[in-house]
């Protein structure tokens, strides 16, 4: 065969091809008996990031932990923090309280660990002791008593002034008559009012005596009425100076009580005497608390009259108590939603008779608040799309404070009154799970970003494919089964899966860290294992599970070889045509991947030195394909025809290409075409191409090379496999395969074949059959060469060109 011909590339042996894990390098039964792996395989940088950010004090050393879905970030983030929070101190509780000075600005109170708890309740039981005790105490014979002094004597001074006035009037004949409208003043005769008609007939002398003595009394009565406020503000004063007293002693030994349990905590001892002033200013809510108690069912001592609306005012709003979890240390937290309200917390309303209400009770606490002292760890994807979230975040970190706030304040929407809490200091470590993508937008976007978080841990995809890797990917594929109630796997299993691991790298020495996927096949393996009776998972289940996953992605690919088999797709995989080749392309549709062959031709003609990508011109052609176009531009003009111009037109285009073209890994496959075209040697149609090439002649490596070789090969084993057929690659691709086994064992019979090229010249051998020759001492290539041919041909065009520029016009002037 041809490519064995000397100075041709041989075909790949077959142990290149597919190297494989040998089920012996395992010395378990199964893994059921290997240890767990205590830390993430691979991972060695990331988990040095995270332990950083995990330690460090500094407040911006927030961390961005970067990587692929599947490959173990919040495991691992949630392991190492949750090591570190063990070791540090349970941070302070917060509580708010009411600013009895400014209720609409309450205040935020720290509190040692555990009291939050210990306070609220304490203030439940005063409230609802106080409400019978002052009840009671208002109830007494004693307070009774001393009430009833205060009223006799206001009392008796008020009749004392009325009665004195009453006599003075009566011994000067005027009599004082009180009606719904007030006093009225009137004259008396023997003993009965003087009415109208009688006051007219007196002489104007007892008229004016008459009038004299009511003017005098009217202002004696005056003076009466208008000590009657005053007397009555002396009144109440006494009767509050009573209630002070007796209201005093009551919460005043009681408030004590409490005091003595929190006298430690200077803001609480402070809090403390507020409440004590504000509950004996108030006494009267207590009795009618316990007037409103007693219509109920219950006796006072099942009453919670803490409940009560009025009695929110000495409550405590606990935030954050760090009491009653399971978890010791400083608190390890994380927000699945990290909207605004669920980040920095919310104050919220309660409707009542159609109006809403609110006050510090109904703040509520957000994520920041539970994680202060310790970690948050946040979804940065789902952090950035919340409106405000992301710039309150950043806000709240800048200052080194929880506000609370509502998207309607922050826009300024907001136009009715609300509450304006203390805000709280914040100390919390923020750890971003998000995708390297998003990283370097926000690095590249946000200035403030990499102010804020500092540090990175960037997860690794893969890792080597070493020996001791090996076994820590059996270790951990064994413990990923455990976790999840599987099966354990045998060596060969295990074998099999590493295989799997490895070929999703595409690079044969390092296989896959994205424990999602595999997981996904052990669980699917498992199912079959059992339906089989199995206890163990072996290599079969795990082949099952890969091969039924392909089965059910593969609608699109067994539509697209068909289409091949009759020949609606036009690919060739015998016999010879100038300027067509077979190139390969990679289709992913999400779950599946598969290649597909495409032809692709070339056609040249003179011109002036301008190769036309068609797929380009008709806007199909990304910018990467346009490049690798260019490129082949280049090469031609640099190694061809040096002395002429570059007098060439051609045309490329991928035919029955009817969607986007993008990526150079065609580049060499088109330039071949063009070789071909050029110097009208036919290209053998039973190969397939694929990889770039640069201006220097060397054709470079390429993505899903085991998908597109797999492609070319199902097309020609479907048509029948010659022994001819086979697909050129880049060497350099050559640590990139990993293929199936029928395409393993196919090259092994001689039936089809891989072979390696580095430059277009070892490529345009093997696909023509003739040598590409290297120009000689004197600066030519070899004849019959391709290259003498293709340079021959462009220097025949060069000619041409110069024949017509030659050219008379009818005018008699030179066509230049």
């Amino acid at each position: 065969m041809h490519n064995r011909t000397k100075g041709f590339p041989a075909p790949l042996s077959p142990k290149y091809l597919r190297r494989e894990t040998k089920a012996s390098v395992f010395k378990f039964k199964t893994t059921d008996g290997l240890a767990a792996v205590s830390n993430l395989v691979g991972q060695k940088r990331a988990e040095t990031a995270i332990s950083l950010a995990a330690a460090i004090e500094h407040k911006d050393f927030n961390i961005y932990v970067a990587g692929p879905v599947g490959t173990g970030r919040h495991s691992a983030v949630n392991a190492l923090l949750k090591s570190q929070s063990a070791k540090m101190l349970l941070p302070c509780d917060w509580i708010y309280v009411n600013n009895f000075d400014a209720p609409h600005k309450p205040t935020a109170v720290r509190v040692p660990s555990g009291m939050a708890k210990d306070l609220k309740s304490a203030m439940e039981k005063l409230v609802d002791d106080l409400t019978v005790e002052i009840t009671t105490a208002f109830e007494s014979e004693d307070y009774q008593t001393k009430r009833r002094v205060i009223e006799q004597e206001f009392g008796e001074r008020h009749e004392a002034a009325f009665a004195d006035f009453y006599e003075a009037a009566k011994k000067e004949g005027i009599a004082v008559i009180q009606t719904p409208m007030g006093f009225t003043l009137t004259a008396l005769r023997n003993g009965s009012v003087i009415k109208e008609k009688e006051y007219e007939t007196l002489s104007e002398s007892e008229q004016t005596e008459i009038d004299e003595k009511i003017e005098r009394f009217q202002r004696l009565l005056g003076e009466i009425l208008q000590a009657l406020p005053r007397e009555e503000r002396e009144h109440r004063d006494r009767l509050q100076k009573l209630h002070a007293e007796l209201a005093g002693s009551v919460v005043a030994e009681r408030v004590a009580t409490v005091r003595k349990r929190f006298c430690d905590v200077a803001p609480v001892c402070a809090y403390l005497e507020h409440v004590q002033e504000d509950m004996i200013n108030n006494a009267e809510i207590f009795l009618q608390a316990r007037h409103a108690g007693e219509r109920g069912p219950f006796p006072d001592t099942m009453v919670k009259f803490h409940l009560l609306r009025d009695f929110r005012r000495y409550a405590v709003n606990i935030m954050v108590s760090n009491t009653g979890t399971d978890h010791k240390g400083a608190p390890l937290e994380k927000e699945i939603l990290p909207n605004l309200g669920n980040l920095t917390g919310r104050i919220e309303s309660e409707s009542e008779m159609g109006i809403l209400h609110t006050d510090f009770t109904l703040i509520k606490p957000g994520a920041l608040h539970r994680a202060n002292g310790g970690y948050l760890v946040l979804d940065a994807e789902r952090l950035i799309t919340e409106p405000f979230a992301w710039e309150t975040l950043k806000r709240c970190l800048k200052h080194q404070l929880i506000t609370i706030s509502s998207v309607g304040e922050i826009m300024g929407f907001n136009s009715t009154a609300s509450l304006d809490p203390d805000p709280i200091p914040l100390n919390v470590r923020i750890v971003l799970i998000g995708s390297s993508y998003l990283y370097q937008l926000l690095f590249m976007l946000d200035e403030e970003f990499e102010t804020a978080f500092k540090l990175l841990a960037d997860f690794e995809v893969d890792a080597p494919r070493s020996a001791r890797n090996v076994q820590l990917f059996a270790r951990m594929v064994g413990s990923a089964a455990r976790k999840n109630g599987l099966l354990g796997l045998t060596p060969d299993g295990v074998a099999r899966l590493m295989d799997e691991a490895v070929r999703r790298t595409e690079d044969a020495e390092r296989f896959s860290l994205n424990m999602s996927n595999l997981i996904d096949i052990l669980t699917e393996a498992n199912f079959y294992a059992k339906g089989a009776n199995r206890e163990v998972i072996g290599r079969d289940e795990i082949s099952q599970a890969l091969e039924q996953a392909q089965d059910r992605s593969a609608r699109y690919r067994e539509r697209s070889y068909e289409m091949i088999q009759q020949k609606t797709l036009l690919i060739d995989t015998e016999g010879a045509s100038v300027g067509q080749i077979n190139g390969l392309s990679v289709l992913d549709l999400g779950t599946h991947r598969f290649g597909q062959p495409t032809r692709i031709t070339a056609r040249v003609r003179m011109g002036t030195g301008k190769v036309v990508d068609i797929e380009r011109e008709a806007e199909l052609g990304g910018s990467l394909h346009s490049k690798g176009v260019l490129i082949l531009s280049a090469y031609l003009a640099a190694n061809y025809a040096l002395d002429v111009p570059m007098s060439l037109h051609a045309s490329i285009v991928f035919e029955q290409s009817y969607g986007g073209v993008d990526g150079d890994s065609a580049s060499s496959t088109e330039l071949y075409a063009l070789l071909s075209a050029l110097s009208g040697v036919p290209i053998q149609q039973c190969f397939a191409v694929t990889g770039s090439v640069n201006q220097a002649g060397e054709v470079q490596a390429i993505g899903g090379v085991n998908e597109k070789i797999e492609g070319f090969f199902d097309v020609c084993k479907a048509r029948k496999l010659t022994g001819k057929q086979g697909v050129l690659i880049p060497k350099s691709n050559v640590r990139n395969l990993m293929l199936r086994q029928d395409v393993v064992e196919a090259c092994q019979e001689g039936l089809f074949r891989v072979i390696p090229i580095r430059t277009i010249n070892e490529g345009i051998a093997v696909l023509t059959g003739k040598e590409a020759g290297t120009r000689n001492n004197k600066g030519q290539f070899p004849k019959g060469s391709i290259n003498r041919l293709v340079e021959e041909q462009m220097r025949s065009f060069a000619n041409i060109r110069r024949h017509f520029a030659r050219v008379k016009e009818p005018n008699g002037s030179e066509n230049e």
